[in-house]
Formats: C-alpha cells, structure tokens, sequence
C-alpha cells in the first residue's frame, strides 16, 4: 500500500512538471522546449521568446498551479469539515462575498459616486474585502452557533442574498461596466500581473500552512464532532483555522482569477478515488498535486481552443461531480 502511494506521488509529480513545462511552451506562438530551458536558466534564447516565457506565460503557469492546489485543498477542507462530498470551497459565501466586492467596485462606484474612494483598491482588493468581511460574519456566527449543519445553511442562504444584491448592481449598471463584470465572472488566470504575485504567493502559501496545520483536526472530524471532542480537540479554534484557512485559500484565487469553478469540488474526490485513502496526510499532498495539473491541462485546453478557463473546468468537473452523487446513492439505496 505505501509504495503504491508513494509511485502515485512520483507520477503526479512527475505530470505537474511536464504540464507545466508544457503550458510555458504552448500559447499563441508556440516555443521549442529548448528555447523554453533556456529562457528559464538565461541560455541563448531569443530575446522575444524570452519576454514571453519569463513575463507573461511563466506567471500564468505559476498562477495556474498555485490557484489548483489552493482551491483543491479549501474543497478537501469543507467537504470533510461538513461531511458533506458536495461541499465545495464557496461553500461559506466566499465567492459570494468577493462577487459584492467586485460588483460594487465596478457596478456600484459609478452608480453612487464611489470611484475616487475605491480607484485605489482594484479588482482583486474588492474581491479579497468582500471574502474577508464574510469571514468575519461567519466567524461571530460560529462562535454563537455550535451545529455545522446551521453555518452552512446560512452560507448558503447569506449566498443568496448577496446575489440578489449583485443582480440589482447588474441590472443598474450600465452596458460597459457589465461587460466588465460579466467577464471577471468567466475566471482568467492570465490576468495577474507579477506585482500581484507578490502578493498572491504569500496568501496563498500561508493557507496551505494553515492546511497542513489542521490535518489531525480533518482526520479526527472524519468520524464526527462529537467524536472528535472526545478525543480532546478543541472544535471551535479548529473550526476557526479551518474557515481561515479556506478564505485564505479560496478568496485570494477569487480575488485574483475570478471565480474558478468544479476545480475545488472535484479534485479532492479524484484524489480519494486515486489513492485510495482517508488519511488527509496522504489526501491533502495528493489533493495538491492533483488540483495543480488539472488546472495546468485546463489552462492548456483553453489555450489551445480560445476559450474561457471556467468553461473547461466545469467540462471536466461536471462528470466527476455526477459521479460522485450516482455513487453516493448506489451506496445508500
């Protein structure tokens, strides 16, 4: 069983690197593998080709891998936190919240006279305030209310609010501003400069070190809270990581990409199908390098088609997620 895992490890690892490597060599102008080794070790490489390796495609590639793993893992986390397998990384209204930020941003600032007040603060600063003011209603939320089950119907529900609040800023808004809301909702990875790298990487890794921060926490909610508190954990300051954790996670891909979706709801069952194992120490490495190479072949396959990134993740996700639900029933029926 442990080798079988550990040559599982080595292929994942081993398929991220070649994607990656791939997705630096295919675009618009397609470069020789050559070019591309020697554009990243700074051989004799073209200066053109150069700039687009190391300024444009290199940064997508990064983004690429880091918004995977880090959606991938916040999916693992709500799915085992609520025990629920259709539990995703929105689960909590983080997409919801940054979807309010981005839309008052664009749609609200003109409407109310709000452009020089928020003309510093960006797309992505709009949507990383609006993930960030959900983390702290659910948070008070959770230290009032105990039941799980409750905090996520009233994710669900604070969801739905602010999407009606968004529809109204949509149906006000005029023709341009719409169209520039409507294509940050199609998620792109492309549009993260290396400015924001700076600031992408540290969240995105500090999350990841929160994740692995929790993994006896994940491992022991496995069998249930009550469970769980019996052996000593401290659920409150678990839960509390864990919602940290995933809006870190979560609400800075949103932030920066747009909302990404399937990727965080299937990967983590693709994982488990893969390894065959419950134990998040084999789970969230696996979850990890899974959701980083499908989200490499998805920047690939929307390169190669001129598509949305969005539109070939939920290609991919949707079957997964049918799976998952067809096998849930067969299981309980």
């Amino acid at each position: 069983m442990r080798s079988r895992t550990s040559v599982l490890f080595v292929i994942l690892i081993v398929l991220t690197v070649f994607l990656f490597v791939s997705d630096l060599a295919v675009g618009a102008v397609s470069v020789p593998l050559r070019d591309v080794w020697n554009a990243l070790t700074g051989g004799d490489c073209p200066r053109g080709t150069a700039k687009i390796i190391l300024n444009i495609r290199l940064v997508k590639a990064v983004v690429a891998v880091l918004a995977g793993a880090a959606l991938s893992v916040s999916g693992l986390q709500m799915q085992t936190l609520f025990r629920n397998p259709l539990a995703g990384p929105y689960v909590l209204g983080i997409s919801s919240g940054a979807s309010l930020g981005v839309a008052l941003f664009i749609l609200g600032a003109p409407l109310f006279g709000l452009s020089a007040t928020f003309a510093s603060l960006g797309i992505a600063g709009a949507a990383w305030t609006g993930a960030a003011v959900v983390l702290v209603i659910i948070a008070a939320v959770g230290r009032r209310i105990k039941d799980i089950m409750v905090i996520l119907i009233l994710g669900m529900m604070f969801s739905s609010g602010v999407g009606a609040i968004v529809q109204i800023l949509q149906y006000l808004s005029n023709e341009e501003s719409l169209k520039a809301f409507v294509i940050w909702t199609m998620g792109s990875l492309g549009d993260v400069t290396l400015s924001q790298l700076y600031v992408l990487v540290p969240a995105v890794v500090a999350g990841l070190l929160l994740a692995i921060v929790t993994i006896k926490p994940l491992n022991l909610l496995l069998f249930g809270e009550e469970y769980a508190v019996t052996m000593g954990l401290n659920i409150s300051r678990s839960r509390g990581l864990l919602f940290f954790s995933t809006t870190l996670l979560a609400g800075t891909v949103t932030a920066f990409c747009g909302p990404i979706g399937f990727i965080g709801l299937a990967m983590p069952h693709v994982a488990r199908m893969l390894f065959d194992n419950s134990d998040h120490r084999v789970l969230l490495p696996g979850t990890i390098l899974t959701g980083a190479s499908v989200l490499l072949l998805c920047d690939l396959v929307s390169k190669l088609f001129t598509l949305p990134v969005n539109a070939i993740t939920a290609l991919l996700g949707i079957p997964v997620v049918v799976w998952v639900v067809l096998r849930n029933k067969s299981v309980t029926s």
